[in-house]
């Protein structure tokens, strides 16, 4: 799941998840967009804002042996 679309199944806005992040708008989107660089602390700082757990947003780019 990508950041935008499980910002979108929460009906918020990029505004919203900006100000829990406490940065401007501007910069909320170009991490979503892939623009900026997410640091340990700044990602799971995003999943608290977005309500889901770090295992499940890293699930997809994880290889499962």
């Amino acid at each position: 799941m990508t950041i935008r679309s499980r910002r979108l199944q929460l009906n918020y806005t990029q505004e919203y998840i900006a100000y829990k992040l406490n940065m401007s708008q501007n910069a909320y989107s170009k991490l979503e967009l892939g623009y900026t660089a997410v640091t340990i602390e700044r990602l799971v700082e995003l999943c608290d804002a977005l309500e889901m757990d770090v295992y499940d947003m890293l699930k997809p780019v994880l290889q499962v042996a």
